[in-house]
C-alpha cells in the first residue's frame, strides 16, 4: 500500500494497462443521501470529478477520519454495501486502513487513485454523530433541564420542535437517568445569538445513543421555545425474561426493589416494556434468589393499563433493608406482540405488533387455533369465540394482512407459521376478534398433535409442574379429558424414556375413581421438588369430541375449523412448504397415510380446503412426496369436493386398504409458495414467486434494500441484496406481485406485506425485480497488499468472524486460494500477520487434504470456548488472480486474431513470389504479445518445408 495526499497527479494510460491522467486542483470529500450532512454515502472530488470510495473492511476507525475532516463529531456507524445507494463515476480509493489521526482520509493508506474499479453496491458510508457531547442544564437534577448537545467546542441548544418524546427516552438512558417522564417547552430568554442545533431528531426509542436516531435538517436562527427534558433518574429491569426479580437504578447503585404497593398491572406494563408478554402472575418467598444486598424502597404505580414504563409513578424513597415477601418479583409470560384491545382483559380487538407498530388483524385470515394460542398466551385460557360483540369498539392504526397457520399447541403466536405475501385487505369492520374462556388452564396436555393429547402437566402456584405415577390407567385418564372438555380417553400411556421430563413434579401417585371433574380431586401425593432418579411421565390421548360438538352447536360452524380439540388430525409431509406433500391423517394417536386408489383432484380439494391452503393444483399418486411408514388409514377415498373433512367423504373403513407406502396420495395446493432466482445464479437473477401453480415474476416498485436482502436471506444467499436495473432479462409468466415492503424482523419473503395477489401486478416488464445478492461470498481476504492476501474472514450467521490459527498450514491456505480464484498458496500465515480482526471467531484447527473445492469442505472445529484470539487470526499469501478481466481477455483476443491476419497475410506473400520465381521459398514468422505481467501468449506461423 502507499499513503498518498492530494498533491498533483500525472498519470499515463495506455491501453489498458498503463493510465495518462493529467489534473490539478484540490481533493475534497461529502457525505451524500443521508439525512443531512453529517450522514451518507463517502464521496471524494479528485481531478475535478466526484466518485465513491469501495472497502470490505471498511471500520469505525476509518469513518472517524470521514466525521473529523467534516468537522461533524464522532463516528457513530461505519456502513458498507451501499446503505445509502450506489454512487456514480470512478472508485477513487480502494482498501483505506486508517489510523485514525489523519487529517484527511486520502492521507491513510490505500491502493493509489483509482487502482482498482468496484460495483457500486460495495460504496461505503458513514453517520456522524454532528455532535460530541449532551447534557440537561438548569434544572433540579443532573437528570432534567434544557437539552443541549456540544459541537466542536460550543454547546448548540435544541428547539422544543426538534425532539418527541421518543426522543427523550433516548437521551434519559443514555444519562443513565431511568425512563422519559416529560418533555416541556423552555422559555427562551437567553442569548439571541448562542447556536441553535440545525437537525430534527426522529428516534425510535430503543436507541442506545442519542447519535443513533435518525435525524434531517430543519435550518432555524432561533427557538420559539427550547426542548425541556424531564427523567426519572431510575431505571426498572428484571434479572432474565420472563421472570425474575424486579431491580432499580438509581444514582449508579442497582438494587432490588422493595415495594409494598407492587400489583399484576404494574407487573404486567414491566412484562410488556421488556417484550416479554403480559404478567401471569407475582410469586410470592424467596423465588429467583437474592440480590447483590442492595435495596430501593419505592413505590411503581400504574393507572393505566398501557404499554410503557411512563404510564407509571415511581418514586424513590430511600435505601434501607426490605421485609420477607416485599421484594418486587414476576413471572411474565415470554410470549411478545400480542395483545387484546376495546374489550375486557380476555376479550376484544386482536392486535400484534410488528417493529413498533400495533395493527390489528384481518377476520378472514383469523380462525380459532390461532385465538386459542392467543388466550394461552394472554393468560387467558381458551378461545370460545372469534366473532365480533357489540361491546367491542372498533379500533384504529393499520390493518396487518398476517395469517397464522396455528397447530394449536404452540406457545405463542408468533411460534406458527406466519403467511402475509399476498394476503386481501379487509376493512376496519373485519378485523379479528376473540372471546377467551378467561380462565388460566390449571392442567394441560403438551407435547402432542393437539390440545387433547400429550403428557399431562399441572400448574401449581404459577409453575407449570410434571404428574407422575406408577399406576396410572384409563380412569385417571377420564378424568384429565373431562377437566380439559376433551371428551373421552381413548388411552392412557407412560411417556418413553427419550420424552421424560426433568423439572418439577406437582403431583404423584394419582388414584382416580374415574367419576371426578377434577385431577385434584382425586387421591395424590403433592411432591412440587426436582425428584431424583428415574421418573414415569404419564400421557394422556382423549377423543376431544365434547369441544367438537360445542362448537359446532353452539357456533354453527363447520368441523374444519375446529379440528384442534377432534382426535382427527391433517397434515401434509416432505414438501417444501406448508401447502404441499404427503397427505396423512391422525387418528387415535397415531399418524397415518392415504392410499392413492381412486385419488383425484376431487379429493385433493378437500384437502386443500381443509388445510386453508386453497385449492388443488394437482393430486399426487405413486408415493411422489415419498413414502411414509406406520398405518395407511384410508382406502378409496371417493370425494365429490364439497365436503368440509376428508373423513366425511365415501371410503372403506379406517385401516382396512389393500395398499402398500410406495402408493402414498399427495397434493399439491394453489396457496404452494416458492421463490427462485432465474437467467443468473442461484444468488443474482430475475425475482419469480411460484402461485397457483405458476412461476411469475415480482414488481419492483417500493423495493428497498432490506426487501432485497430478506429475499437473498429467503434463498439462503446471505443476508445482503442490491436491486439491479433490468439485468437478467424480460418475463413471460404472470406478474404476480408489487409494494412488497420487509422489515428486519422478516426471516422470510411470506411474511412481507404487499398488494394483494394478481396476475397484472407491473405496469410493463421493466417493472420486473432484478436482485445480486451480495451475501453469497462467504469467504474474503482482508487487510492484505492486494486481493489474493490478507487475513481470512468467513461470513456465519449473519456476521463476519476470522479462523484461529491452530494447525494451520500450507493445505489450508491452498484451498482458501483456489476457492478465491487467486492461484496457489504462496505461505499460511499466523499469529494475525495481517492485523487482528474483530467480531466472532468461528473455526479453530481446520484440517484441509488441500484438494477440497472450499474451505466449508474441510473438517473444522467450531469455536465455542476462549481457546483462540483475535491475536492468532489465519491469514495467506496466494500466488495472484487466475481470473482475467474483460479488457485483459478481450486483448488477448485481438491478439490473437492479429497474428492470424499476419500468418495469412505472410502466407500469400510466399504463394505470390513462389509463382514469380517458380520455386519454393522457406519463411516463419512469430508473434509474441506480452499482455500485462503473468500473462502471456505466444502464436508460431511456420512455412512447410521442402
Amino acid at each position: 500500500m502507499i499513503s498518498l495526499t492530494s498533491a498533483m497527479t500525472i498519470m499515463i494510460k495506455l491501453c489498458p494497462f498503463y493510465i495518462l491522467v493529467l489534473s490539478e486542483g484540490t481533493d475534497e470529500l461529502r457525505l451524500s443521501n443521508g439525512t443531512g450532512p453529517c450522514s451518507g454515502r463517502v464521496e471524494v472530488k479528485h481531478e475535478e470529478q466526484w466518485g465513491t470510495v469501495c472497502d470490505g473492511d471498511w471500520t469505525i476507525k476509518d469513518a472517524e477520519v470521514v466525521c473529523k475532516q467534516l468537522q461533524c463529531g464522532f463516528a457513530v456507524k461505519a456502513l458498507n454495501r451501499a446503505p445509502f445507494g450506489q454512487g456514480t463515476g470512478p472508485t477513487w480509493l480502494y482498501r483505506v486502513d486508517c489510523r485514525g489521526d489523519e487529517s484527511a482520509l486520502w492521507n491513510c493508506s490505500h491502493t493509489g487513485w483509482g487502482s482498482f474499479t468496484c460495483p457500486h453496491y460495495f460504496d461505503i458510508g458513514v453517520i456522524c454523530s454532528g455532535f460530541s457531547d449532551l447534557h440537561l442544564t438548569g434544572g433540579d437534577t443532573a437528570c432534567s433541564g434544557h437539552l443541549k448537545v456540544k459541537k466542536e467546542e460550543t454547546w448548540a441548544t435544541v428547539c422544543f420542535s426538534h425532539i418527541d418524546f421518543k426522543t427523550a427516552s433516548v437521551i434519559c438512558n443514555e444519562l443513565e437517568c431511568g425512563q422519559a417522564v416529560d418533555t416541556l417547552r423552555g422559555t427562551h430568554s437567553g442569548d439571541r445569538h448562542e447556536l441553535i442545533w440545525q437537525e430534527e431528531f426522529h428516534c425510535v426509542g430503543n436507541e442506545t445513543h442519542l447519535a443513533d436516531c435518525p435525524r434531517n435538517m430543519h435550518h432555524t436562527n432561533t427557538c420559539s421555545h427550547d426542548a425541556t427534558v424531564v427523567c426519572s433518574g431510575l431505571q426498572l429491569m428484571t434479572v432474565s425474561c420472563p421472570k425474575g426479580r424486579v431491580e432499580l437504578l438509581h444514582g449508579g447503585t442497582w438494587g432490588a426493589l422493595c415495594d409494598y404497593l407492587w400489583d399484576l398491572p404494574a407487573a404486567n406494563i414491566l412484562c410488556q416494556q421488556l417484550d416479554c408478554g403480559v404478567a401471569l402472575l407475582i410469586p410470592s418467598g424467596q423465588s429467583f434468589g437474592e440480590g447483590n444486598g442492595s435495596v430501593w424502597n419505592a413505590t411503581f404505580s400504574c393507572q393505566k393499563n398501557g404499554s410503557l414504563l411512563r404510564d407509571c409513578l415511581v418514586r424513590a424513597l430511600g435505601q434501607d433493608e426490605c421485609p420477607a415477601g416485599k421484594e418486587a418479583r414476576v413471572v411474565c409470560s415470554g410470549c411478545p406482540g400480542g395483545r387484546l384491545v376495546n374489550g375486557t382483559k380476555c376479550s376484544g380487538i386482536v392486535e400484534v405488533r410488528h417493529g413498533d407498530t400495533w395493527g390489528r388483524l384481518c377476520h378472514s385470515h383469523w380462525n380459532l387455533q390461532a385465538a386459542s394460542v392467543l388466550c394461552h398466551q394472554l393468560n387467558c385460557g381458551y378461545a370460545k369465540s372469534i366473532q365480533m360483540e357489540d361491546s367491542f369498539v372498533d379500533g384504529n392504526g393499520p390493518i396487518w394482512r398476517d395469517a397464522f397457520h396455528c397447530k394449536g399447541t404452540e406457545s405463542c403466536l408468533w411460534d406458527c407459521v406466519q403467511v402475509t405475501l399476498g394476503n386481501p385487505t379487509c376493512s376496519a369492520k373485519e378485523v379479528a376478534t376473540v372471546t377467551c374462556s378467561g380462565l388460566a388452564e390449571s392442567l394441560r396436555l403438551s407435547g402432542g398433535e393437539s390440545r387433547c393429547g400429550g403428557r399431562v402437566e399441572i400448574s401449581l402456584h404459577g409453575v407449570w409442574s410434571r404428574v407422575l405415577d406408577d399406576d396410572w390407567d384409563i380412569r385417571d385418564a377420564h378424568v384429565v379429558c373431562r377437566q380439559l372438555q376433551c371428551g373421552t380417553a381413548e388411552k392412557a400411556y407412560y411417556l418413553p424414556k427419550s420424552e421424560r421430563g426433568m423439572g418439577l413434579v406437582g403431583l404423584r401417585n394419582v388414584q382416580c375413581t374415574g367419576n371426578e371433574t377434577q385431577l385434584m380431586l382425586c387421591n395424590t401425593s403433592h411432591y412440587h421438588t426436582v425428584p431424583t432418579g428415574v421418573s414415569e411421565d404419564v400421557g394422556v390421548i382423549c377423543s376431544g369430541e365434547s369441544l367438537c360438538e360445542r362448537y359446532r352447536m353452539f357456533l354453527g360452524i363447520s368441523p374444519a375449523h375446529v379440528v384442534l380439540w377432534c382426535s382427527r388430525q391433517m397434515r401434509l409431509v416432505n414438501g417444501t412448504h406448508r401447502c404441499a406433500g404427503r397427505v396423512e391423517l391422525y387418528h387415535h394417536g397415531i399418524w397415518g397415510t392415504i392410499c392413492d386408489d381412486n385419488w383425484d383432484l376431487s379429493d385433493a380439494n378437500v384437502v386443500c380446503k381443509q388445510l386453508r391452503c386453497g385449492h388443488a393444483i394437482e393430486a399426487f399418486v405413486s408415493a411422489h412426496y415419498g413414502e411414509g411408514s406406520g398405518q395407511i388409514w384410508l382406502d378409496d377415498v371417493n370425494c365429490t369436493g364439497a365436503e368440509s373433512d376428508l373423513w366425511t367423504c365415501p371410503s372403506r373403513a379406517w385401516g382396512q386398504h389393500n395398499c402398500q407406502h410406495k402408493e402414498d396420495a399427495g397434493v399439491l395446493c394453489s396457496d404452494f409458495l416458492a421463490l427462485r432466482l432465474v437467467n443468473g445464479n442461484d444468488c443474482a437473477g430475475r425475482v419469480e414467486v411460484f402461485y397457483n401453480g405458476t412461476w411469475g415474476s415480482v414488481c419492483s416498485n417500493r423495493m428497498s434494500l432490506l426487501t432485497a436482502a430478506t429475499m437473498c436471506k429467503h434463498l439462503g444467499c446471505g443476508d445482503g441484496g442490491i436491486a439491479m436495473d433490468f439485468t437478467y432479462g424480460r418475463g413471460s409468466g404472470p406478474t404476480w406481485l408489487d409494494h412488497i415492503e420487509c422489515i428486519e424482523q422478516h426471516s422470510s419473503l411470506w411474511q412481507c406485506q404487499s398488494d394483494p395477489w394478481d396476475p397484472q401486478s407491473c405496469n410493463n416488464r421493466a417493472e420486473e425485480t432484478h436482485i445480486t445478492c451480495t451475501g453469497n461470498q462467504k469467504c474474503i481476504l482482508m487487510g492484505g497488499e492486494h486481493e489474493c492476501s490478507g487475513r481470512v474472514e468467513m461470513w456465519h450467521q449473519g456476521s463476519w468472524g476470522t479462523i484461529c490459527d491452530d494447525a494451520w498450514d500450507m493445505a489450508d491456505a491452498n484451498v482458501v486460494c483456489r476457492q478465491l480464484g487467486c492461484g496457489s498458496a504462496v505461505s499460511a500465515l499466523r499469529e494475525a500477520a495481517f492485523g487482528e480482526g474483530t467480531g466472532p471467531i468461528w473455526l479453530e484447527k481446520v484440517h484441509c487434504k488441500g484438494t477440497e473445492l472450499s474451505l466449508w469442505d474441510c473438517p473444522a472445529k467450531p469455536l465455542f470456548g476462549k481457546n483462540c484470539d483475535h491475536k492468532e487470526d489465519a491469514a495467506v499469501n496466494c500466488s495472484g488472480s487466475t481470473r482475467l478481466s474483460l479488457p485483459v481477455v478481450l486483448c488477448i483476443i485481438l491478439g490473437t486474431l492479429l497474428c492470424l491476419v499476419l500468418a495469412i497475410l505472410a502466407g500469400q506473400i510466399r504463394r505470390a513470389r513462389t509463382q514469380q520465381t517458380g520455386g519454393f521459398l522457406r519463411t516463419g514468422m512469430k508473434c509474441l504479445l506480452y499482455m500485462v505481467p503473468n500473462v502471456q501468449l505466444a502464436g508460431e506461423a511456420v512455412g512447410m518445408g521442402d
